[in-house]
């Protein structure tokens, strides 16, 4: 198979949502389907001794949460699937931002009794700046929950996004009997047992005729006929076209934990989803098809397998083909590296591999020469744009518990901080180690993580600062520079690659010194070039 062939057969996507609409559960029951694993497992797994399969660090298993993004692959129907199981929790919105610079297209899960939520709103409103091509997941039908039409209309009111249904519930909650799959023009019955595979569907082509009364009632299929007139009236009819410029979402309804509307989604999104699409870099837009290699690392995870303590940077290919052994121009650093065992990913099952194509995601083994943003080239000097890095919002001195134990705690944190879940600060006048997260639940996961990947204790106590901004000064010998890092030696810090960060107390000091010293210029991000 040639190579374009093998790139237009890659479908790579993200699964974004509020914590607990069942993101975590849809991803499982999508690699069911694809023949990937043989049983489903709950995310909330302190009852069930079978944890997910994308949730395969220990503390999400104990915490029934995605603290990670994981990285799952498998074939359907001869198109080969990237999933990105992202974390939902606010406090990890930084793996899931930098994880949609990954992605060509998104499927979005909503609960049905709760509507649209707040972080969904956050991550929509990214796929929406990028014109991300959206697919609407709304789940859990058989709890009882809101209309399909309000949630509807308030999946367009709240995300301004632009649906139309392809699939429709026949009832809800303890009515609930099934679905009409307006793509495929059948009905798929609900059983409410989540271990068959697939549920029975009929083909039913005249939704006028007995049959329809015949399997499922008189009183549904009347309402049934009601409700997909006023859709064909209401809504646009499905436009590819619209989809993949991010001016038309499809609306699925189902229910992931009963493993129902997954099939229909499934089926419709390998036929309509987008194979691998050109990304902006600072010289050009590559196209997916060029013969040549590229891409850029999204994520870095220490510790993938803790008995041997490595560290994965995930790879997304942008173009061409990847090759095992073959050199790469690292374009930071500008200088060639080999890899010789490239992995391939199924949540903690890692197989090497050979050649990978544009649209898929490769994990290299980096002994330290990677970080978040990194460009991979076969020799071309450019550097893929659009990766986010956010200041730190939260701030903790950082203690070591254990003296005997000191190597380990360094290791631990310079490797996590790697990660990108948070950022590393050591304070110029004592040179004291500060950690800065975006969200107040990584510093349990970073406490958590040390003791039982690198058998360190930490403790933290707070550090009263509100932003970290980076320090750039027009001229570095000049009088006014010498007389700010006196006056702000109390709140100056280095970055973890040396750069003067300034950790102001109050959104006035940052203010006030923009104004006391105009030639030192401050930024929310460390990238500001």
């Amino acid at each position: 198979m040639s190579y374009i062939k093998e790139i237009d057969r890659r479908r790579t996507f993200g699964v974004i949502a509020h914590p607990d609409a069942g993101k975590t559960t849809l991803t499982e029951k999508l690699l069911l389907f694809g023949g990937a694993i043989q049983e489903a497992g709950a995310v909330k797994s302190n009852k069930i001794k079978k944890g997910a399969t994308s949730d395969f660090m220990e503390i999400e298993r104990q915490r029934g949460i995605s603290v990670a993004t994981s990285v799952l692959a498998f074939n359907y129907k001869d198109k080969k699937i990237n999933i990105l199981d992202t974390p939902g929790h606010k406090d990890f919105a930084e793996d899931t931002f930098r994880t949609l610079t990954a992605v060509d297209s998104v499927i979005v899960v909503i609960d049905v009794a709760k509507g649209v939520e707040e972080q969904t709103e956050k991550l929509v409103e990214v796929c929406r700046m990028r014109n991300i091509p959206m697919i609407v997941f709304i789940n859990k039908l058989d709890r009882e929950g809101k209309d399909a039409f309000d949630l509807m209309d308030e999946v367009e009111q709240k995300l301004g996004l632009h649906v139309t249904p392809l699939s429709f519930p026949i009832g809800m909650g303890y009515d609930f009997k099934g679905i009409y799959n307006i793509w495929e023009k059948n009905v798929n019955l609900f059983s409410g047992d989540s271990r068959k595979n697939i549920e029975e569907t009929i083909a039913i082509s005249d939704l006028e005729s007995q049959e329809l009364v015949d399997v499922v009632g008189e009183k549904p299929a009347i309402k049934l006929r009601e409700e997909l007139e006023l859709v064909h009236e209401v809504y646009p009819a499905f436009d590819r076209e619209a989809y993949l410029n991010g001016n038309l979402q499809p609306v699925f309804f189902g229910s992931a934990l009963n493993n129902f509307g997954v099939r229909e989604m499934l089926d419709c999104f390998v036929e309509i989803a987008p194979s691998p699409t050109p990304k902006e870099s600072d010289t050009r837009v590559v196209d997916p098809r060029e013969a040549k290699f590229s891409g850029f690392v999204f994520k870095i995870h220490a510790n993938m397998d803790p008995k041997h303590r490595d560290r994965i940077a995930f790879v997304k290919i942008v173009s061409g083909t990847f090759e095992r052994n073959k050199p790469y121009m690292h374009v930071r650093l500008n200088k060639n590296l080999k890899f010789s065992s490239p992995n391939a990913f199924f949540a903690e099952k890692k197989e090497i591999v050979d050649i990978s194509y544009a649209g898929d995601i490769v994990g290299l083994h980096d002994t330290g020469n990677f970080k978040i943003g990194d460009t991979l080239t076969e020799g071309e000097n450019m550097q893929f744009k659009g990766i986010p890095s956010f200041s730190p919002e939260h701030f903790r001195y950082v203690n070591n518990a254990d003296p005997l134990k000191s190597k380990q705690l360094e290791k631990g944190v310079d490797q996590l901080m790697d990660e990108g879940v948070a950022q590393l600060f050591t304070l110029e006048m004592n040179g004291r180690k500060v950690i800065g997260t975006v969200g107040a639940l990584q510093y349990e996961v970073i406490q958590y993580r040390l003791e039982h990947e690198y058998g360190a204790k930490c403790t933290y106590e707070n550090f009263p600062a509100y932003k970290a901004c980076w320090v750039e000064a027009t001229d570095p010998k000049n009088e006014e520079f010498a007389e700010f890092k006196r006056i702000k030696q109390k709140f100056l810090a280095k970055d973890k690659f040396g750069a003067l960060v300034f950790l102001s107390d109050s959104e006035f000091s940052i203010q006030m010194t923009q104004s006391k010293f105009p030639s030192v210029k401050l930024h929310y991000v460390s990238e500001y070039k």
